[in-house]
């Protein structure tokens, strides 16, 4: 699929709407309810960044990534983060071979969509191993890089309830994810339809509906739409006014905020919203598509102080009242 199999590029945004409901239609056979998680993971990898999955245990986040992974017709590898995980299990590493020559074997990392389950379950040494990936999308084993194939994506799993044993991610690793959504248990109706679906013989198959090529395709064409001087202008005051002591800091952020959004934020976004507007067919991101996906952008990048804890201000609603 390229640029040459459509007249303009406002063509070709219209069959990515059409392309992203097929899309959408081939996970719900798996995948029920979740929507806003669905969409936000599927802008994830259409915006060319990274999603963090934060939820507790059971609510079918490593089947909702392998169900896109496939989906989208991408290798995907699951990594299983734990406290004896080295750098190198993950890399990969040099060995001997039979002519007495070292060569490198690749490790799990060398797939299109990774999923790094419990993330916060390895030590700093082991997630710091996907900092350069996931930035770079390169890996650099004793001194030579070797490039990731493209499309590239880490999709990391969290559980907010057992912190024992665990190791939290660092802020640099965390600003690396786009977005931090939230999976929330499922509606009664949902629940429902689940446990008929999973506790009898049905099997739903999934449907190949795009193909690498194409999705790069997408990626650039999200990248090159045109964005209004106000839309670009309202996206840097919302992170600027993240940060306490700021000219945009209202009273709420200068009392309740240790550290702000970073210029990444500002980036992820205008590039967020690019992607949310193309997926409803606009030609261009408004306001409201910044809006729309301010809340898991920002939720991982804001820091609280006692103050905002012991007064029982969230990160949620702090964002709600900057929005």
């Amino acid at each position: 699929m390229s640029q040459a199999n459509y007249k303009s590029d406002a063509e070709a945004i219209d069959a990515f709407v059409g392309r992203y409901k097929d899309l959408t239609n081939e996970i719900s056979k798996v995948i029920v309810g979740q929507d806003t998680v669905v969409k936000n993971v599927l802008i994830s990898v259409f915006s060319k960044g990274h999603c963090l999955l934060v939820g507790v245990p059971g609510l079918a986040k490593t089947l909702l990534v392998s169900t896109i992974s496939n989906s989208l017709g991408l290798d995907f590898n699951r990594i299983q983060f734990t406290p004896d995980l080295m750098p190198s299990d993950i890399i990969g590493s040099e060995i001997l071979d039979e002519t007495k020559n070292f060569k490198f074997v690749k490790g799990p990392l060398f797939a299109n969509i990774i999923l790094a389950d419990e993330i916060n379950r390895t030590p700093p040494k082991t997630q710091a191993a996907l900092l350069e990936a996931m930035q770079e999308r390169t890996v650099t084993a004793a001194g030579h890089q070797y490039k990731l194939d493209s499309p590239f994506f880490v999709l990391a799993t969290q559980n907010p309830i057992e912190q024992e044993g665990t190791y939290p991610l660092p802020e640099a690793q965390l600003d690396r994810f786009m977005f931090n959504v939230w999976v929330d248990y499922p509606k009664y109706e949902e629940e429902l339809a689940i446990v008929k679906n999973t506790t009898s013989n049905f099997t739903a198959d999934v449907n190949n509906i795009m193909s690498a090529e194409e999705i790069v395709f997408f990626q650039d064409l999200i990248r090159k739409l045109p964005v209004a001087d106000n839309v670009m202008e309202y996206a840097v005051k919302l992170a600027s006014s993240t940060r306490a002591g700021s000219q945009f800091a209202n009273e709420t952020v200068n009392s309740y905020l240790s550290w702000g959004a970073g210029p990444r934020a500002s980036q992820y976004l205008i590039i967020g919203a690019k992607c949310h507007a193309a997926i409803n067919g606009k030609y261009s991101p408004d306001i409201e598509d910044v809006k729309a996906v301010a809340e898991p952008i920002l939720r991982h990048r804001i820091v609280r102080n006692y103050k905002a804890e012991a007064d029982g201000y969230s990160i949620e609603k702090i964002i709600e009242g900057l929005l």
